[in-house]
């Protein structure tokens, strides 16, 4: 299956134009009339994970962030960035990244956290501004929901780092209130507090709160930031049921539409941060 091939279908889905101006999703490293013998999936797309590509036979790597967000002036394997630039085009390895315009979508990146919690009635936390003739379906920024039952505060903390698999969990002070509706976003999602709590969220589920943030909280919400990586760490799951929803959706007139290709989850864990 050519490369564009697969390319056009994710981005049927998470539609380029969904993107933040600062990010660079997209075909970063590759020639889209490439042939695709197997494809890793990850977050990342680090050395190891360029190095596991080799060792499995992919020529594809699908990573969530992009391994460039600006411009290269020179390219000579001095920093993570351009060793990972050079591995790859050497092994003829091409990198592909679906970021931002993954975490926009209504079936995105939040709605993963969302299902893996258990949230039900989920919706857009902030919609996109854009005209609705320029959307490609309901798209914005993190996503809200409710649980079934409601539950104390701090037994949904629990189940959020056991769910999410957090090393760590930091919380604003609680308020003694049962948790229903939950507020949440994948990676960086502090500037969407007062969204949720306009929504009336009683809790906030995301990561990379500064120090000062935290007091925005204000008794109105719970903050719970759980870490970047940990927020994002089942977008891989997202991408691989995506490429396989492709191949084997009767949808598509009972038949697969694409010859099927090998798709791999990383073993590798990209998060760099650890926990002592």
């Amino acid at each position: 299956m050519q490369l564009k091939a697969i390319t056009s279908y994710l981005e049927s889905i998470a539609p380029l134009s969904l993107q933040e101006e600062y990010d660079n999703s997209g075909l970063i490293i590759g020639n889209e009339e490439n042939e695709v013998t197997g494809a890793l999936i990850c977050l990342d797309s680090t050395e190891a994970v360029v190095d596991e590509a080799i060792k499995r036979n992919c020529n594809l790597i699908i990573a969530h962030h992009p391994i460039i967000f600006s411009g290269l002036k020179k390219i000579t394997g001095k920093n993570y960035v351009e060793r990972v630039v050079l591995k790859a085009i050497q092994h003829n390895i091409s990198i592909y990244a679906i970021h931002t315009n993954l975490d926009s979508v209504l079936q995105g990146v939040n709605k993963k956290i969302c299902d893996k919690l258990g949230l039900e009635k989920c919706k857009i936390l902030l919609p996109h501004p854009q005209p609705l003739s320029q959307r490609r379906g309901e798209s914005g920024a993190g996503m809200i929901g409710t649980l079934s039952k409601p539950m104390t505060e701090i037994a949904f903390l629990n189940k959020v780092k056991k769910t999410m698999k957090a090393g760590c969990l930091r919380y604003t002070g609680l308020r003694g209130k049962k948790v229903q509706k939950v507020a949440v976003c994948g990676g960086s999602g502090s500037f969407l507090l007062k969204d949720a709590i306009t929504a009336k969220a009683d809790v906030f589920l995301t990561a990379d709160f500064k120090y000062h943030q935290f007091f925005d909280a204000d008794n109105k919400i719970v903050i719970a930031d759980i870490g970047h990586y940990e927020s994002e760490q089942f977008t891989g799951e997202l991408i691989r049921d995506l490429l396989s929803r492709l191949i084997r959706d009767p949808s598509y007139g009972g038949k697969k539409k694409f010859p099927i290709f090998a798709t791999h989850l990383t073993e590798i864990n990209t998060n760099p941060v650890n926990y002592l």
